[in-house]
């Protein structure tokens, strides 16, 4: 089952540069002259690595989250993550065009992180809260509140500048060449590196905060400095694709069904089934037949929103 489920995936990600809207031949790809040729190396190929890249990064952050605030509905999408750096992207692109959106994605990200572990600290130190439940609703009220914040910068924006937001919003894989593959496939690989050094941390957090500091671990150093990392990763991701969601809810899930192990034991396979989930979802996107491919966002949404309806009627009746 495993083995097959690894072939498959192999198998999906080397023939998806050749579908889409036009078929490309294995022999066509030869002739760097042909158009062809070029849809298929400057388009599609980095397009399918760019895919993988960043579904490998928001699925390791959804269990990662998940296993940090022990809850397995929150991922850096359902904490407003996303909807934060999207804000800051937006009024980048309005107010002030000179910043990249690199950096301004990356700084709205880690201002909605540090606000939920400043919040998160302050209701434990309360004791109002023995789960994170508090947590995910703080997240879904900065998603609501970003949300507002960003249709008043529509509201202001004029119409240029408005189909910009629109574009970022939908989420795109759309690039061209190989800069922001390079750069995204090296943030997954500097993740994935800091993650398994960090594995023996989050081994401890994973059986409960109380027993990591009794065995001398700094919880909230560790949870601040995980914290951080991971949201600078999703943050420069989202600065070239736009907000991509669910990955990082639906594939751990999935996953833990197929594997049954402990989740720290599940990184490396987190990493490439999201990877090759955001591939197929791509696919999708390509093939179906309209006037341009669908936005990536709004596939990953139809199959991530029913998936977490799923999970909070299983969650009510356990």
């Amino acid at each position: 089952m495993k083995i097959f489920l690894y072939l498959f995936s192999i198998l999906l990600i080397f023939f998806a540069p050749f579908v889409g809207e036009i078929l490309i031949n294995f022999k066509e790809i030869f002739f760097l002259d042909d158009s062809l040729s070029m849809v298929f190396w400057d388009l599609r190929v980095p397009r399918v690595i760019l895919a993988f890249f960043v579904g490998s990064i928001l699925a390791l952050s959804g269990l990662v989250f998940q296993i940090v605030f022990k809850n397995e509905l929150i991922t850096p999408y359902t904490l407003g993550i996303a909807s934060g750096t999207t804000l800051f992207s937006a009024i980048s692109i309005v107010f002030l065009p000179f910043i990249p959106l690199f950096f301004s994605s990356i700084f709205g990200s880690l201002v909605t992180i540090l606000i939920l572990f400043i919040i998160s600290r302050k209701l434990n130190s309360k004791r109002l809260i023995n789960s994170t439940n508090s947590i995910l609703l703080i997240g879904i009220a900065l998603s609501y509140f970003y949300s507002s914040a960003l249709m008043l910068v529509f509201f202001i924006s004029n119409l240029q500048e408005n189909y910009s937001i629109v574009r970022f919003t939908l989420g795109s894989l759309d690039t061209v060449g190989f800069i922001p593959t390079f750069i995204v496939g090296i943030t997954s690989i500097c993740l994935i590196i800091f993650i398994y050094k960090m594995k023996n941390g989050i081994n401890l957090l994973l059986i409960s905060n109380d027993t990591a500091f009794l065995k001398g671990l700094n919880v909230n150093k560790i949870i601040l400095i995980l914290l951080i990392f991971i949201t600078i990763c999703v943050g420069i991701c989202i600065s070239f694709t736009g907000p991509i969601g669910f990955v990082g809810l639906v594939i751990p899930h999935i996953v833990k069904l197929i594997y049954k192990q402990s989740a720290t034991k599940l990184f490396f396979p987190t990493l490439f089934f999201g990877g090759v989930f955001l591939v197929f979802c791509d696919l999708i996107s390509r093939v179906l037949p309209t006037a341009s491919a669908l936005p990536i966002g709004v596939v990953t949404a139809f199959i991530g929103a029913p998936f977490f309806v799923y999970l909070l009627i299983k969650k009510s009746k356990s």
